[in-house]
């Protein structure tokens, strides 16, 4: 079925704010449309969002942006990532690096990040001091991942703030309708990261640590595979793209999502032991992705329509995590929600390798704000960044109490 008008306007601020409503409107025409101005089909239900990360006649595959002169570093970064690959390739890469995120691995950094969670919520209570707003955001959900990730690849603790503004303005690039500026800022980012990393893993060849990049610089497989140098680089790359920007979002919305409902989040001080499940329930409730794109391999039946060989589809994860048929009053934040089978994380062969990871930062995070004070309002009005593909706040000023 294609839709006589685009069933969802992404040039509408108020889509951007909340695209939740107009989720609910374009679900209830049909499972999957065609949105003539992005080119590409939309599945708005759980069901087929679902199938389109697991069906293997859908693929990630990858075309560099043009002119291919105008993005090297761009598509260098892109061309040999495992977010742009499948099988065999994705498997490969996938064996070698997929150790380092075991979750034997990632659970003996949580009482680390547990440590650092709360040094970072004191200095905010410190600041804020009950009476004055201060950005959480800024505070304590830009610093924590990015520190984590550091701390795992082994950058220089001089060199971490230059992490978050390269993977700003590389991520960029994912939004529609973007701007030449905005990509003229990706590629010098790109280049600038690729350049950064190759030095500092030429510096772990000669003399290896004990951290993540140097894991990566001498792993083999079992059948003695191991990473090109630009499969290294772009690893490191995506491990703090993806592995920060999702965790700061669900930081910022999650936090919003709460104090907009207190009762919820009065909840939650009262029963600590729902914190595991809190953390699914925010990343359900307002997904930090909200659109992840494949390309058919061969024509695919989907939700009613046939996806031809060469057409993109993508799966909405905002709107199948609020599908009605598959989540019980889904607009209702409740985060003693035991059934959420949802999506944010992907799934199929692309679910999230720093799942585990994302999962220990944002209990640290959350759990450091309820135990370490005993009030938090919002000291002001949010303020949401104005791109619909990766959904975050600019802004987010609390007042916290000790």
């Amino acid at each position: 079925m294609t839709s006589a008008t685009a069933p969802l306007d992404l040039t509408d601020p108020a889509v951007a704010a909340d695209p939740y409503p107009a989720f609910a409107a374009a679900r209830a025409v049909a499972p999957v449309q065609w949105h003539e101005g992005l080119g590409l089909w939309l599945a708005f239900t759980h069901a087929e969002g679902n199938a389109v990360l697991r069906d293997r006649r859908l693929g990630r595959i990858w075309r560099d942006q043009e002119p291919a002169d105008r993005f090297g570093a761009f598509n260098l970064i892109h061309r040999n990532a495992i977010l742009e690959m499948e099988p065999p390739d994705h498997t490969r890469l996938r064996r070698l690096i997929s150790a380092a995120f075991a979750r034997g691995h990632v659970e003996r950094l949580r009482p680390w990040v547990q440590d650092l969670a709360g040094e970072l919520v004191d200095g905010l209570a410190e600041r804020s001091g009950g009476t004055e707003p201060v950005d959480v955001l800024s505070g304590m959900a830009e610093e924590l991942p990015v520190a984590v990730i550091a701390e795992l690849l082994g950058v220089p603790a001089a060199d971490r703030p230059l992490l978050r503004p390269w993977s700003n303005a590389i991520v960029r690039m994912y939004e529609y309708g973007r701007t030449t500026a905005v990509e003229d800022a990706a590629e010098q980012a790109a280049a600038e990261f690729v350049a950064y990393l190759r030095e500092l893993a030429a510096q772990r060849r000669r003399a290896p640590a004990e951290d993540l990049l140097s894991h990566l610089v001498t792993v083999r497989d079992a059948e003695g595979d191991r990473l090109t140098e630009d499969e290294l680089v772009t690893t490191c790359i995506l491990l703090l793209n993806a592995g920060h920007e999702a965790t700061v979002n669900v930081s910022g919305n999650g936090l919003l999502a709460l104090l907009q409902h207190p009762g919820q989040l009065a909840r939650l001080r009262a029963d600590p032991g729902l914190l595991p499940t809190a953390i699914e329930e925010l990343m359900r409730f307002d997904s930090p992705l909200q659109l992840f794109e494949r390309t058919a391999t061969a024509d695919v039946g989907i939700g009613g329509v046939t996806v031809r060989e060469g057409q993109k589809v993508a799966a909405l994860l905002g709107a199948a995590n609020r599908d009605p048929a598959v989540f019980a009053d889904p607009g209702t934040l409740d985060v003693g929600r035991t059934e959420n089978p949802h999506i944010s994380f992907g799934a199929g062969v692309h679910f999230c390798i720093g799942a585990p990871l994302a999962r220990v930062e944002l209990q640290a995070s959350f759990g450091a704000l309820l135990e370490r004070t005993s009030r938090l309002e919002l000291g002001r009005p949010a303020r949401r960044r104005p791109e619909f593909v990766i959904r975050g706040l600019a802004e987010l000023p609390v007042v916290l109490t000790r």
